[in-house]
């Protein structure tokens, strides 16, 4: 019990408990919306269709550390591509880098993170709008209403399972997020981007804190667990009865 305490008294775990919220948060305000507008426009016929699709999709299924590798190189102060990048339109970056600032840091891992695994949302939505029944539109476009009009009250609702599943699984892989921040910053700089995953294997593994890493890591469960519960109760369980309701007619 005493190990429970340190940890929940602890400004780094709570900072990192911080963190992982933030990243739940982002990735919801950010990378959905994104993956939609994405899926709506490669669901249209267009050329190189096929070609932006994989282009967008490799990276979710890159490894993790070959990811991670390749961004903490790209991310270098001064000599890194993305700051001279920078240098050649006239601007500059900060000057211990996007990944040793600690204002900047955490919004730089999660910048990565989004073109890690935006792949993963445009596929789910580009697979719930192959769903939606083409005569939809058709009437729709018939009745005289707008492009925007269409999304709005026929697409958008018909997906909103899709969006619900996928916002479920955005939200536990950032509260579980170690591989590419532990690669990028290890959790730094001044703890800036630890999560509690990171603080649990560094308590653990450096410095043989065992008690006060297991106590970090059931947390972490529980904070999972109940998310997972209040969601499924709270937002899952409409899509779960229309679907015993369709089962029942």
């Amino acid at each position: 019990l005493r190990n429970y305490s340190t940890v929940l008294h602890n400004e780094v775990f709570t900072d990192a408990f911080a963190h992982n919220m933030t990243i739940v948060g982002l990735s919801i305000l950010i990378q959905l919306p994104l993956g939609l507008g994405i899926a709506l426009l490669l669901n249209r016929s267009m050329w190189g269709q096929g070609l932006l699709r994989t282009i967008i999709f490799v990276p979710y299924v890159l490894s993790e550390v070959i990811a991670g590798v390749v961004w903490f190189q790209l991310l270098q102060p001064q000599y890194g591509v993305v700051d001279s990048l920078l240098h050649a339109v006239g601007l500059q970056g900060p000057e211990q880098g996007f990944l040793g600032t600690p204002e900047v840091a955490l919004y730089t891992v999660f910048a990565v993170l989004t073109w890690k695994y935006l792949g993963l949302a445009v596929l789910l939505l580009l697979a719930g709008l192959q769903g939606v029944p083409e005569e939809l539109f058709e009437a729709a476009q018939i009745d005289g209403a707008s492009w925007w009009q269409i999304q709005r009250r026929i697409t958008l609702p018909l997906l909103g399972p899709t969006m619900r599943v996928w916002a479920f699984l955005s939200m536990v892989g950032s509260l579980q997020s170690f591989d590419m921040i532990w690669i990028l910053t290890g959790g730094g700089p001044a703890n800036s981007t630890t999560t509690m995953a990171t603080f649990l294997v560094t308590e653990g593994t450096k410095r043989q804190n065992y008690g006060i890493a297991a106590a970090a890591s059931v947390i972490l469960f529980i904070v999972a667990l109940v998310m997972a519960v209040l969601y499924q109760v709270l937002v899952l369980r409409r899509d779960t009865r229309a679907i015993g309701t369709r089962a029942a007619t």
